[in-house]
């Protein structure tokens, strides 16, 4: 469900210029920060780099289960 929300000029600047750079709309790239910003403070241990490696590893195609040996 979407909802209607204010948010600062500033802001939405800087979401639109960040969201240029990655090819994410405004909308997408608030939502990116917002998932960045949540699992941050979910794990405060763990760096931005690694976050960011997740939330790509997250988005990629399921190839098939590893098996042991």
């Amino acid at each position: 469900m979407a909802v209607n929300v204010k948010l600062s000029e500033q802001l939405v600047e800087q979401a639109k210029l960040y969201g240029g750079i990655e090819h994410r709309s405004i909308p997408k790239q608030i939502e990116y920060w917002s998932q960045i910003g949540k699992i941050a403070q979910e794990n405060p241990d763990l760096p931005f780099s690694m976050i960011r490696e997740i939330l790509i590893a997250d988005k990629e195609p399921v190839i098939g289960e590893y098996v042991f040996s």
